[in-house]
């Protein structure tokens, strides 16, 4: 019976080896809560309620657009910690036919000149003065005008519903609304907007906003006129001036969103699409273009030298990016296309040592070369959308009455006059949110994004490695521990990543600290739908967030 038993359960053994390797495997290769989601039509977002209302939109006979947009909204009230009506957003959109990207980041204040932070050292990363003007809900008619089936009003239905009739907090966004409370709470409106009972609420307690369920209503009726040149804009005017702040009605009134198409680069059998400056989104390209003089591609994606080739090729894209990237009117010596030349990405390639860590300083990139751009024929709808209020709560601002809360995307700015970033007048600031999307030929293969600041173009990198090179599906790509750059040679890992791969890199000389699981900002809240041959989606969504991936 014994031998019996053992024969069984080597039988089992091989079967399990053998349907590891079905794509995708039906035993997750890493610690996970959740398997991908398979169906024809998918959402997948941060937060459970705003997966829904974008699956609420498609059931009532609306596309991908409408329900990304819906989805969008509800997490301006669901999701506050990360967003809200005064944050930007940045999109990619496959239509069927073409791909297209549009940039929704709002420019800084027409008085902002350099002489109004004279004296400071660095840009206020809290308050007024960090506030430029939001784009995100220009993004929603933008979008909703040219792509969507239904009206405008009806995706603010679930949004609208859960503002006015509340909505249970969700754990990992309880946890972040008490920090975000804590430091915030002395800031203009802020208490009076989140501080019910002079405290953040728990997790599962119902929160009610109806100034902001009345801010929506007026947004979904005027077409968003009244937040950019109505009641609602005139609140925000007022606020400034109350607070002897910059931004006026007439920066809301001059704000315009920009079809800025994307910018590639190629890998393997595929290219990777990002909005071009003034996003980070041009750091995971170099990168990419970087790990394509390496040997990555001979690497196993949790071998020890296929993340320390990673990280030493992040590590030279962010100290050009810091550099160079800015509002694209203001890359003057040096541009996108400059930063792109294989020539270029092949020397910074050459600087990498395969087995030690090393700290590196901007390049020198010179004019000439081309960038690769993708065309498409037919296919199925599909969007890569992000918004945000960037650090937790933005500014901290809220326009009392309303709502609002105001995102702090001028601290993207650079108090350097040498630098291409350095502040000024209606000047979109540098922006570290990213859409991403995979094209594969002519046809779209994948839509992803990774929410958490820095964390987004070293995500991009790391996931697509995995689905692409690697083959793994999106919700084992998403569930694999992650590491994350933070300056010179100090580098953050998941304490999931194995303590033989950690010994390997510290040998390597990269300074190792290791981060929590929920860490769930550090390590980013990735989103991936990924388009099948036979039409349908696979979807994953991060563990490290409260979100899900929805199909039906």
């Amino acid at each position: 019976m014994q031998i019996l038993n053992i024969a069984c359960r080597l039988s089992l053994f091989k079967k399990a080896k053998i349907m590891n390797t079905i794509y995708p495997p039906t035993q997750p290769l890493y610690s996970s809560r959740r398997s991908p989601v398979l169906a024809q039509n998918i959402v997948a977002t941060s937060h459970p309620l705003a997966a829904q209302a974008g699956i609420q939109m498609i059931a009532k006979g609306g596309n991908a657009i409408d329900a990304a947009i819906a989805s969008a909204i509800t997490l301006t009230v669901v999701e506050p910690t990360g967003c809200g009506l005064g944050s930007d957003a940045f999109a990619v959109i496959w239509d069927g036919e073409k791909l297209h990207g549009l940039n929704a980041s709002g420019k800084s204040p027409a008085s902002w000149t350099s002489d109004r932070f004279s004296n400071l050292e660095k840009m206020p990363f809290r308050g007024w003065e960090s506030v430029t003007v939001p784009g995100a809900v220009s993004s929603w008619i933008t979008l909703s005008e040219k792509f969507g089936f239904l009206p405008f009003d009806n995706l603010f239905e679930p949004a609208i519903n859960y503002a006015n009739g509340g909505f249970s907090v969700s754990p990992i966004i309880s946890k972040l609304w008490k920090i975000g409370a804590d430091e915030l709470k002395n800031e203009v409106g802020f208490a009076e907007n989140f501080m019910r009972n002079n405290r953040a609420p728990f997790s599962g307690e119902i929160f009610i906003n109806k100034d902001l369920g009345r801010s929506l209503t007026l947004i979904a009726e005027t077409k968003t006129k009244a937040f950019y040149e109505g009641e609602l804009g005139e609140a925000i005017e007022r606020c400034a001036i109350e607070n002897e702040a910059a931004l006026t009605l007439n920066d809301l009134k001059k704000h315009e969103n920009e079809w800025c198409g994307t910018i590639s680069q190629e890998f393997e059998n595929f290219s990777l699409h990002e909005i071009p400056p003034n996003t980070q989104g041009i750091a995971a390209l170099m990168a990419l273009g970087i790990l394509e003089h390496t040997n990555i591609k001979s690497l196993t994606p949790d071998h020890p030298s296929a993340i320390h080739l990673q990280i030493e090729a992040i590590k030279l894209c962010l100290a050009d990016v810091e550099i160079y990237v800015s509002d694209p009117s203001n890359m003057n010596e040096i541009t996108a296309k400059d930063l792109l030349q294989e020539s270029y990405l092949q020397k910074r390639a050459k600087l990498i040592d395969p087995n030690k860590s090393q700290n590196f300083k901007s390049g020198s990139p010179k004019s000439g070369g081309t960038v690769y751009v993708t065309a498409a024929d037919k296919s199925g709808l599909m969007v890569s959308f992000i918004q945000s209020n960037y650090a937790g709560f933005g500014s901290g601002v809220c326009v009392p009455g309303t709502g609002i809360h105001l995102q702090n995307r001028g601290a993207g700015f650079s108090l350097d006059p040498n630098s291409a970033n350095f502040v000024g007048p209606k000047k979109r600031p540098f922006h570290t949110i990213i859409p991403g999307f995979l094209m594969k030929d002519t046809l779209p293969l994948m839509s992803f994004g990774v929410m958490g600041g820095p964390m987004q173009a070293q995500g991009h990198i790391q996931l697509i490695l995995r689905t692409e090179l690697w083959g793994q599906d999106p919700q084992t790509a998403i569930d694999a521990p992650r590491w994350r750059f933070d300056h010179g040679q100090q580098l953050a890992v998941e304490k999931s990543m194995p303590p033989k791969t950690i010994k390997s890199l510290s040998e390597m000389g990269h300074h190792i600290k290791i981060e929590g699981y929920d860490n769930s900002f550090g390590f980013g809240g990735a989103q991936i739908i990924k388009k099948l041959e036979n039409g349908s989606y696979i979807a994953g969504s991060d563990p490290r967030k409260d979100g899900q991936a929805l199909g039906i």
